[in-house]
């Protein structure tokens, strides 16, 4: 299912109106990112220099820009014109070929040549796809034998439209102590729910939750072979965060975000 599908229009149209916002707060990452996603991606990723690797929905260009400065030579597609022109501004060392490419798109997909890639990466994006099915379908072609899908999602267990975030101040025998936890009331069922991903976005667009059965069935399905997990929390020392409640070292032993590496065989 691709652009006309009515959710993927919609996602599309929200990312083109939040390009600029999303550009001016995330350039070169925010601690979230640098702190918490990019380590465990550059681990499982393994990307080296001269390696082709395909980067899906790339957003603004900063995983393209962090994997050419690394050596390797980048595809990187997005279905936002406006957020693919503003990543094709940043300054970046290295070889990265921008493209219009819709990730939910099977035939677009293969139109980048199949067995051409190394490594594949979709940084935080994946439930930002109406359809995750043509990606995975794709991917286990465009890859060459040996190569790797590495993604990286909010963690759907933790970090899904319908969790919550809480503090509770405690009396524990004349000393008052703060808990900090995690309320999910839905998990099970693949849905779509509009919101904001960060404050402040002047347009709210849709977040497609699906459990991990779902998330990694689609690509086993697909043939891959999962070959690298992390779950992803602030360590305990972090101080960060601009709400009371932001993902903090106060929610050290709770992951908001999952990464995960599948690869196909080497025949």
């Amino acid at each position: 299912m691709a652009s006309s599908d009515e959710g993927n229009v919609q996602a599309r149209d929200a990312w083109n109106a939040n390009a600029q916002f999303w550009d001016g707060r995330m350039a070169e990452g925010n601690d979230f990112f640098n702190v918490l996603v990019w380590p465990a991606v550059e681990r499982l990723l393994r990307a080296k220099a001269g390696d082709r690797v395909l980067d899906i929905a790339c957003g603004n260009g900063l995983t393209s820009r962090r994997l050419a400065g690394l050596g390797a030579n980048v595809v990187a597609l997005d279905f936002s014109e406006q957020l693919l022109a503003l990543g094709k501004q940043h300054p970046h060392k290295g070889e990265i070929d921008y493209r219009v490419v819709d990730a939910t798109d099977y035939d677009a997909l293969m139109r980048l040549g199949e067995a051409r890639f190394d490594a594949a990466l979709c940084n935080l994006a994946l439930m930002d796809l109406a359809q995750i099915d043509p990606l995975m379908a794709a991917l286990v072609r465009l890859l060459r034998p040996g190569g790797s899908f590495v993604f990286s999602v909010l963690h759907p267990c933790f970090n899904n439209p319908a969790a919550i975030q809480m503090a509770e101040l405690e009396d524990r025998q004349g000393t008052f102590e703060s808990t900090y936890s995690v309320k999910v009331s839905r998990y099970l069922t693949s849905y779509k729910q509009t919101g904001a991903a960060m404050h402040g976005q002047p347009v709210p667009h849709p977040c497609f939750h699906r459990p991990l059965s779902a998330l990694l069935g689609a690509g086993l399905g697909a043939g891959f072979v999962l070959d690298g997990l992390e779950e992803c929390a602030f360590p305990a020392s972090y101080a960060g965060g601009t709400t009371a409640l932001s993902w903090s070292g106060k929610f050290s032993e709770i992951p908001p975000v999952l990464v995960a590496r599948v690869s196909r065989g080497a025949t």
